[in-house]
């Protein structure tokens, strides 16, 4: 074979193997969002992972790197190692709110950043992430201290939304403008010495405005799902929404209450919506039947353009 033509031969054999390689891991390179699942109450057929009824999902967008929440336990610690995640670099962890389901892993990733943390990241939450709260005589608020945490990170607590990056947004507190989404405490917080009835006003979320429109990343929409979308598209000045994906908040929903959340994703007509975490299976297949309901757990992995 000519010179030349074995230099072309190889130059097309290693072009299919990078196109290959791309196939497998689309985030490298371009425009892309990821997220990994490494946190929920359910795992996947196959995939070898530990679950907990918590949340926790990594983010890797524009060359930063944010947790979102960190679980209840140190599971987000061993499903990280298992799937070969490094958390030892990131740009920030970010709470959707205070419960503990959200909040105590950090207590896990606080023992490992004493040894292999290499910066100080940003915590990015509501600043009433870290009210003393309890339901039916149990604390369920964030078992770690602000001042602890000031130790380890720099405190953005913010009502506003945060723009993470050019299209990745923390939507701050939620606007709740509908008649039938948090209407019902989830226990109670402590204020002057007084139980004072809690409707999570610090619940957030995030939003990602890809190329055809939005992805729409909750915890577990205490603030209601259909509020923090809607305002997700007023932040982002966009009325697609591609994908939902988390926690939505729908346990032993009353009938007029699930009835209206599927006429607004019957509306909303989002191409894929993976409901995780606090979402029951009575609301999973009411769903269903108005959208396409894709199954979530620890070991997805989602990509966004």
């Amino acid at each position: 074979m000519h010179a030349s033509g074995y230099l072309l031969w190889i130059a097309a054999f290693l072009f299919c193997l990078g196109m290959l390689y791309w196939k497998e891991n689309p985030c490298i390179g371009g425009d892309v969002m990821k997220i990994t699942m490494l946190v929920d109450n359910h795992t996947m057929i196959d995939a070898y992972y530990l679950g907990e009824p918590a949340v926790s999902y990594f983010i890797e967008e524009s060359g930063h790197k944010y947790l979102f929440d960190a679980g209840y336990s140190d599971v987000v610690l061993k499903n990280a190692l298992a799937m070969h995640i490094s958390l030892a670099d990131l740009s920030g962890v970010i709470l959707s709110h205070g419960h503990n389901d959200h909040t105590r892993g950090l207590t896990y990733l606080i023992k490992q950043k004493r040894q292999k943390m290499l910066a100080k990241p940003r915590l990015i939450a509501h600043p009433d992430v870290f009210l003393k709260r309890s339901e039916n005589g149990a604390e369920i608020g964030c078992p770690i201290k602000k001042n602890v945490l000031e130790e380890y990170f720099s405190l953005s607590l913010s009502r506003s939304p945060l723009w993470l990056t050019d299209r990745l947004v923390f939507l701050g507190e939620i606007e709740r403008s509908n008649d039938f989404e948090s209407k019902i405490p989830v226990g109670t917080f402590q204020e002057n010495n007084k139980n004072i009835p809690d409707y999570v006003v610090d619940d957030s979320a995030l939003v990602y405005h890809a190329k055809n429109g939005l992805v729409v990343i909750t915890g577990c929409s205490h603030s209601g799902i259909c509020n923090i979308i809607e305002q997700a598209k007023r932040i982002c000045k966009e009325e697609r929404v591609t994908h939902v994906i988390g926690g939505f908040h729908l346990l032993h929903t009353p009938p007029e209450k699930m009835k209206k959340t599927c006429d607004y994703f019957r509306e909303l007509k989002a191409r894929e919506v993976y409901a995780a975490h606090c979402t029951d299976l009575n609301a999973k297949i009411a769903l269903a039947a108005v959208t396409t309901v894709k199954e979530a757990g620890v070991g997805v992995e989602l990509y966004y353009e």
